[in-house]
C-alpha cells in the first residue's frame, strides 16, 4: 500500500475479512460469538484478541457464561468479568439488574467497560489486568499486585508459587490455561472477523 495515506491503509485492512478459530465459541451461542468478535472490532483489538476477551470471561465466570454468577470470594461481583457494585454504578446499571441480561445483552456493558483501557491492551495480560488491576496495564509480568492484606486473601488462588505474593504473570497464568483449554476442538467455534 505505497503511497495511500495512513486512513486509506486503515479502510483497507478493515474491508479484510477472514476466519478465526474462537476460543469458547462452541460453548455460547452464536449471537455471543458475533457479539464478542463485534465488540474486538470496534475496540480496535487485533483478532486474537476477541478470543483473549472469551478467555477472560470464561476465568471469571468459571466457564459458565452466565451473566448472574457471583464472586465466590464474596465481594459482589457479578457477571460475565465479575463487575463490582460500584463499577456497575459507573457504567449505569446495578449489579442486581446486571444478573437479569441475558448473556449477550451483558456483552454491551462489558464493552462500556473495556472501553477506557482498550487502547492500552496488547496482550492477554493487559486485558486481565484491566479487569483484575487496572493500574497494572502495560506493566511487567513481574509486577507485584498483591503481597498481603485482604486483596491477597481474596486472590491467594492465583499465587502459584504461595511465596505470599501475587504477581501479574501468575494472576494471568490462569486466563492463558483458559484460553489454551478455549482453543481446543470441541471448544472453540470458526468465526467470521
Amino acid at each position: 500500500m505505497i503511497g495511500t495515506t495512513y486512513h486509506e491503509d486503515k479502510e483497507a485492512l478493515e474491508s479484510v475479512r477472514g476466519k478465526i478459530n474462537l476460543a469458547w465459541g462452541s460453548k455460547v451461542s452464536e449471537d455471543f460469538c458475533r457479539k464478542a468478535v463485534a465488540i474486538s472490532k470496534r475496540l480496535s483489538w487485533q483478532p486474537s484478541q476477541a478470543s483473549d476477551l472469551m478467555s477472560c470471561i470464561a476465568f471469571e465466570s468459571g466457564e459458565t457464561f452466565s451473566p448472574s454468577v457471583k464472586n465466590m470470594a464474596g465481594s459482589g461481583a457479578t457477571g460475565l468479568i465479575q463487575i463490582m457494585p460500584n463499577t456497575a454504578h459507573g457504567l449505569g446499571t446495578t449489579v442486581e439488574d446486571l444478573k437479569l441480561l441475558t448473556a449477550e445483552s451483558q456483552l454491551d456493558y462489558v464493552e462500556m467497560y473495556f472501553l477506557p483501557y482498550a487502547k492500552r491492551i496488547k496482550t492477554l495480560s493487559d486485558m486481565y489486568m484491566a479487569i483484575l488491576m487496572p493500574k497494572f496495564i502495560g506493566a511487567s509480568d513481574l509486577a507485584r499486585l498483591f503481597t498481603n492484606g485482604t486483596a491477597y486473601r481474596q486472590n491467594s488462588g492465583l499465587d502459584a508459587n504461595n511465596d505470599g505474593t501475587v504477581t501479574k504473570r501468575e494472576a494471568t497464568a490462569k486466563v492463558a490455561a483458559e484460553l489454551a483449554k478455549g482453543l481446543r476442538p470441541g471448544y472453540y467455534r470458526q468465526v467470521d472477523f
